[in-house]
C-alpha cells in the first residue's frame, strides 16, 4: 500500500520539476532569439566565460585584460551581457535536466519514465556544443540554426516527458479521431521544416531582404538562385557575422521562407477545422482552437516583421510563438496516438 502511494508522489514531483524545466526552456529560447537579432551571438568571444572571466569585463582594468586577450574584438558590454544571460540561464537549465535525470534514475522503480530524461542529457550536451561551436566557429549559419532547433528540441522532449508524466484521459467519444494521427504527424514535420527554415533566414541575414508582401518585391522570381542558398558546409571564413551570401541568394532564401509559411498555415489551418469538426469531446476541439489562435498570432506577427522592419519585441514573439505552436501540435498528436 505504501509504494502504491508513493509511486504517484514521485510522478507528482518529477512533473513539477519538469513544469519549471519548460518555462525555463521557455525563457532560455526567448533570451536566446534576443541574443541573435540583438546582434550579441560573439558578443562574447570566447567559451563557457567571457574574455576569460565569468562574467562580463567592466571596469577599466578587466576590459584592457579582456582586449589584449581578443584584440580583434572590442569589449561591449551591452551585447556581451546579452551573451552571458543567456549561457547563464541555458546553464541553469541543464542542470535541471540533469536533477531530473538523477531523480528519474533513483525512483525508476516507482514507474518513472528514465528513456525521456536520457535524451534529455544527451541534448542538453550537445546543445552545450552547439553553444560552444557557435562562438568558435564565429556563427557558421548551419550550427546557428542547429543552435536554434536544439533549443526547440529540449523543450519538446520536456513537453512530452510533461504529458508522460500526466494522468489525464481524452473522452472515449473521440475514437473517430485516430484517422488524423497520421496528419498530426505531419504537421509537426511541416512546422519543424518551417522552423529551420525561419533559424536559416535568421542565421544568413536573410529576415530584410524582402520588404513586401506576399513573398517579395517585384522581381524575386528572376532572382532565384539555389546555387549555394541552402549550402550547409559554406567557405571557410574569418567570421559568419552579418552574413556573406549574395543579395539574390538571400532572397532566395527569405522567398521560401515565407512560401513554406504559406503551406504550413495552410496545413495547420485545415487540421485544426478538421478536428474541431469532428471532436465530439471539448478536449479536442479546444485544442483545435489553440491551434487555430496561435496559428493566427504567428501569421500576424510575421506579416508584423515585413510592415514594421523587423521590430525586435516583434521579431523575438515570433520565435517564441513558434514553440508554442508547436507545443500545441504535440499536444494533438500526443493525444491522438497515446490517450484515447
Amino acid at each position: 500500500m505504501h509504494n502504491s502511494i508513493q509511486a504517484p508522489n514521485k510522478a507528482a514531483n518529477t512533473r513539477k520539476l519538469v513544469f519549471v524545466a519548460i518555462l525555463l526552456a521557455l525563457v532560455v529560447i526567448t533570451l536566446g532569439a534576443y541574443t541573435r537579432l540583438t546582434h550579441a551571438g560573439l558578443g562574447c568571444p570566447d567559451w563557457p566565460g567571457c574574455y576569460g572571466f565569468i562574467d562580463v569585463p567592466e571596469t577599466a582594468d578587466k576590459i584592457a585584460i579582456a582586449e589584449s586577450a581578443f584584440p580583434e574584438r572590442p569589449v561591449e558590454p551591452e551585447k556581451a551581457w546579452n551573451e552571458m544571460i543567456h549561457r547563464y540561464f541555458a546553464g541553469t537549465l541543464g542542470l535541471l535536466i540533469a536533477a531530473i535525470f538523477i531523480f528519474s534514475f533513483k525512483h525508476r522503480d516507482k514507474g518513472l519514465p528514465l528513456f525521456l530524461p536520457l535524451i534529455l542529457v544527451c541534448t542538453v550536451i550537445f546543445q552545450a556544443a552547439l553553444g560552444m561551436w557557435t562562438v568558435t566557429m564565429k556563427l557558421m549559419p548551419i550550427v546557428v540554426m542547429g543552435h536554434l532547433l536544439g533549443g526547440f528540441v529540449t523543450l519538446c522532449l520536456l513537453y512530452l516527458l510533461y504529458l508522460r508524466l500526466s494522468p489525464y484521459r481524452v473522452p472515449s467519444e473521440d475514437y473517430n479521431l485516430r484517422k488524423y494521427q497520421v496528419f498530426a504527424f505531419i504537421g509537426i514535420a511541416i512546422l519543424t521544416l518551417q522552423i529551420a527554415l525561419g533559424g536559416w533566414t535568421s542565421s544568413n541575414y536573410a529576415a530584410l531582404v524582402c520588404t513586401q508582401l506576399p513573398i517579395c518585391q517585384d522581381g524575386w522570381m528572376e532572382q532565384l538562385t539555389f546555387t549555394n542558398s541552402f549550402d550547409l558546409i559554406p567557405p571557410e571564413r574569418e567570421t559568419y557575422e552579418f552574413g556573406f551570401l549574395s543579395h539574390a541568394e538571400r532572397i532566395t532564401i527569405h522567398a521560401m521562407h515565407r512560401i513554406g509559411a504559406i503551406v504550413t498555415t495552410l496545413y495547420l489551418a485545415w487540421l485544426a477545422f478538421s478536428v474541431f469538426s469532428n471532436a465530439q469531446s471539448s478536449f479536442f476541439k479546444k485544442n483545435a482552437l489553440f491551434i487555430g489562435f496561435i496559428l493566427t498570432c504567428q501569421v500576424a506577427l510575421g506579416v508584423s516583421n515585413i510592415v514594421f522592419t523587423l521590430p525586435l519585441p516583434v521579431a523575438v514573439s515570433h520565435n517564441v510563438v513558434a514553440a508554442l505552436l508547436m507545443l500545441s501540435m504535440i499536444t494533438l498528436s500526443y493525444s491522438l496516438r497515446r490517450k484515447i
